[in-house]
């Protein structure tokens, strides 16, 4: 038997190129264990029983044992079959658990469909806590792309795809002692939902470039496959991509050195992708400028990240009229345009970045043989909605890792269509509408802003997008124009960057029976923190917190329920830029050391884990000694005036301390509205505002937020006046 496994290994590594990592913790798991894999296709229990050093029992659905092509591998392997509908089934294994064996199991139950993990079964998770047996996670990558799989004609299918095998550390399934009952079981099966959460974030590597993690998407999935397009409508696959990356990077190698921060200056276009690109490709860190924060924020973003060269293009400097801007800017920095790069580029570079693209791999890795994954990959800069923005520095491996973790509950597809409207220089649009679906295989349509509501319901329509995110503003401007039927091909909406509010929620639901999800992140996160999903979602909350991040609430004073939010993982940044000392990295640290962020957030955590925001923590006003969220005064309003939009901000007050003023645009409001509402239900009487202003509309930033800034001071002018 040991001749025939090590037979069979050798075989199977000489045509998957089989990598297998952490066997270590197999001999540390003991005698009685219970052993989960993610099943991504028929060569899954092949695999394990080659490379696992014992011979396990497998447990499988008995139907499927049933099927003739078990038959060969019954002669080499148990197998268990197990009946999901008969709970003896379950009985029985827990017996057989408990005479020290060793048993395989797929807690999906069955072969997955979309390359992702399909609904985890609670059955595993009983068995092991009844049993008392050591869980010991396996991670498979790979077969779902290898003719052994379902993934026929619903992704790219191969012969010998290359096969990763991550053995994770042995674990308990730890249970308080008091549950009992149903309780138990769902306490069970979600702790048995994070490991296998943990398992598939595993499988993802994170130890690597952006520009190596886009040519191993393009490995995995084709050079041909079309990956990216614009409002110009000529696509482009991973070889073209791969290749004008290549070609640009060549001519930017002459303007730049080596690490030096440049300053992309440009919309969603193909343009701004190859552009980013070829900086990843060349060593330099691509510092990304918001076009909309003007002439003076730019400036003062470009002297906190010590850019000295900015990249744009003429054409989008003429049509966003930003000719002024551009004007003061090259009193500071030189301005390279794209068009100028363009008639530079000689046959003989075109021919030479073809060349370069056909061995890709070897060309980069000759280019790049000690660059480390922990150095910036991007400079990103905070909205400034309260305050001066300040430099965030990202690097691969931050970038990366808040990948892995959103692939555990977000699968990209290759038959999906990602819109992409939410902008580059936003981390919620570079990371989650750029980088994750160019290494998911995802084909992205890039349209340069999110405030074309009319405009993009029909372009959704017409290309039959399946993946959309955006925040609360866009999507509730986007329902009030949209046909019921423009969103119909859409498999998830994704909610970021502020609060979704229920109207909007229940708006998509009636009008385009779409379950909007809401998630939560920051840019110093990468950005993503928690998010709810297909598998588990909570409404009124922002979902749970990701794989591979920990966090603790700090107690605030005046606030009874919640804390501030304090958050650590792979995915926080590596530190700030900050105007007042240009250049120096500040990592961020708490109380509990480095690397943990304290987000500003008041939070509440409840029994399950999911998170539920109060408001930040500048979001608070103080009266008369009491904390009073500004989140709950728009709530109150919401509900006197449902459909419009309202904003709450906090003035000094010579009396009180603070005041605040409520900012609607419902038409002539009334105060006196809100105070009957308040004292109808129960809202305390430091939640009515003090004033109540009304505008034609609520100012927001390019990122999808209110400015919140520009309406404190907008408030204040009217209240000196």
């Amino acid at each position: 038997m040991k001749f025939i496994k090590w037979l069979l290994r050798g075989f199977l590594k000489l045509l998957f190129r089989v990598d297998c990592q952490g066997l270590e913790h197999y001999h540390k798991a003991g005698d009685r264990v219970l052993i989960v894999a993610n099943h991504t296709s028929l060569l899954d229990g092949i695999l394990l029983y080659a490379w696992l050093p014992e011979t396990p029992t497998f447990a499988i659905n008995t139907h499927i044992a049933q099927r003739g092509l078990f038959a060969p591998f019954l002669k080499f392997v148990s197998l268990f079959p197990m009946d999901p509908t008969n709970p003896l089934s379950l009985k029985s294994m827990i017996r057989y658990l408990r005479e020290d064996n060793k048993a395989v199991i797929f807690p999906e139950g069955r072969v997955t469909v979309t390359g992702a993990l399909m609904k985890i079964y609670a059955g595993p998770a009983l068995i092991a806590d009844k049993a008392e047996a050591m869980v010991l996670p396996i991670g498979i990558d790979g077969p779902q792309f290898s003719r052994f799989s379902y993934m026929k004609g619903r992704g790219p299918v191969r012969w010998f795809p290359r096969i990763k095998i991550r053995i994770l550390p042995p674990r308990r399934i730890d249970i308080d002692a008091k549950l009992h009952g149903q309780k138990r079981r769902e306490v069970a099966a979600r702790m048995f939902q994070d490991t296998m959460y943990e398992l598939v974030y595993n499988t993802h590597e994170q130890r690597q470039t952006i520009f190596a993690t886009l040519l191993d998407a393009k490995a995995r999935y084709g050079g041909k496959q079309i990956i990216l397009e614009d409002i110009q409508r000529q696509p482009l696959t991973y070889s073209q991509l791969v290749q004008r990356s290549f070609i640009l990077g060549g001519a930017l190698r002459k303007l730049t050195s080596s690490n030096e921060h440049v300053g992309l200056l440009l919309p969603n276009t193909l343009a701004m992708a190859v552009s980013f690109l070829a900086l990843q490709y060349l060593g330099r860190v691509p510092a990304m400028l918001n076009f909309t924060a003007g002439a003076h924020g730019i400036a003062s973003a470009c002297t906190t990240a010590q850019v000295r060269r900015i990249i744009t293009a003429r054409a989008f400097i003429d049509k966003a009229q930003l000719g002024e801007t551009l004007k003061t800017l090259e009193q500071q920095v030189e301005v390279i345009y794209l068009e100028d790069l363009r008639e530079h580029i000689s046959l003989f570079d075109k021919l030479r970045g073809l060349l370069r693209s056909l061995y890709a791999r070897r060309h980069y890795l000759q280019q790049t043989r000690e660059r480390d994954p922990d150095t910036a990959a991007v400079i990103l800069f905070t909205s400034g909605s309260e305050g001066t923005p300040k430099g965030v520095v990202l690097s691969h491996a931050n970038l990366l890792s808040n990948n892995a973790q959103v692939r555990c509950y977000i699968d990209f597809r290759t038959s999906d269509i990602l819109f992409s409207c939410l902008p580059l220089f936003h981390s919620f649009g570079l990371n989650a509408g750029f980088l994750m679906p160019l290494f998911g295989g995802s084909k992205i349509f890039l349209y340069p802003t999110p405030l074309h509501y009319r405009i993009i319901p029909e372009l959704v329509y017409e290309l039959g997008a399946t993946i959309l995110f955006g925040t609360n503003t866009f999507y509730r401007g986007y329902a009030r124009h949209a046909h019921p039927y423009d969103f119909n091909t859409l498999r998830y909406a994704v909610a970021g960057a502020e609060k979704l509010r229920a109207d909007t929620l229940q708006l998509w639901l009636e009008k385009f029976g779409i379950r909007i999800l809401q998630g939560y992140g920051v840019t110093e996160t990468s950005p993503v923190i928690s998010v709810n999903t297909p598998f588990e979602s909570k409404i009124g909350t922002v979902g749970r917190l990701i794989t591979g991040m920990q966090a603790y609430l700090e107690p605030v004073e005046g606030i009874e329920t919640g804390g501030r939010l304090v958050v650590s993982g792979p995915n926080v940044m590596r530190g700030y830029l900050l105007a007042d000392n240009p250049g120096q990295l500040v990592p961020p640290t708490t109380q509990r050391g480095p690397g943990w962020y304290d987000t500003g957030d008041i939070a509440t955590i409840d029994a399950a884990g999911f998170i539920t925001l109060q408001g930040r923590a500048k979001r608070f006003a103080k009266i008369g000694g009491e904390m009073v969220s500004l989140t709950v005064v728009e709530e109150l309003a919401l509900a006197v005036w449902p459909g419009d939009s309202h904003a709450a901000v906090n003035l000094p007050d010579e009396r009180k301390g603070e005041k605040i003023i409520l900012i609607t645009t419902h038409a002539n409001p009334d105060r006196h509205e809100l105070i009957d509402h308040a004292r109808s239900q129960g809202y305390s009487e430091l939640a009515i505002p003090k004033d109540v202003m009304a505008v034609r509309e609520l100012p927001v930033l390019g990122t999808g937020k209110t400015d919140y800034q520009g309406l404190q001071k907008l408030a204040g002018k009217n209240t000196d006046d």
